[in-house]
């Protein structure tokens, strides 16, 4: 192998290398099947969630990740695989994808890392189906403000009681 093909790998490894030691999450898809149409819509969703959606030689990703948090992936990759990074929401990656798979029944996770925590297949199932975190902060507010207002009305209630 030349010196210059060495170095153009050596370049796409330090970009994985940097994608990986970015991420909050990193998800590992079988994206077999699906048309360009439907990997654009997809990409559009994704980029829209600030995730970066990318494919790479299994080789190369598995020389860049060795030894670091993401190592537990390297028995993943097999056959086609696509790479979801997520820099903001640890979930967002898997939820979209996941969108995706639903709407077009073609592609499945293989795994993921998500906050330093492997998951399977069927995990990163399980945390796709995790929403968003403001839609978890809306319902928790919302879960609060209910007593809360109950409250105020109870209390209304009795000094509305007494002035009569």
């Amino acid at each position: 192998m030349s010196d210059a093909i060495k170095a153009q790998k050596q370049l796409v490894i330090d970009e994985i290398k940097e994608k990986f030691s970015k991420a909050k999450s990193a998800v590992i898809v079988d994206y077999l099947g699906i048309t360009v149409e439907e990997a654009n819509t997809m990409r559009k969703k994704l980029r829209e969630a600030n995730v970066d959606y990318s494919i790479y030689k299994n080789t190369m990703v598995k020389r860049a990740i060795e030894g670091s948090d993401f190592a537990p992936l390297v028995d993943d990759l097999k056959g086609p695989s696509a790479f979801a990074f997520s820099y903001d929401d640890p979930t967002s990656s898997a939820r979209v994808i996941n969108e995706s798979i639903k709407e077009f029944k073609k592609m499945a996770f293989k795994a993921g890392i998500v906050e330093g925590v492997y998951y399977d297949h069927e995990g990163m199932t399980e945390i796709a189906a995790i929403p968003s975190r403001e839609v978890l902060i809306a319902k928790f507010m919302g879960s609060i403000q209910s007593p809360v207002s109950k409250f105020v009305r109870t209390l209304q209630a009795i000094s509305d009681a007494k002035t009569e």
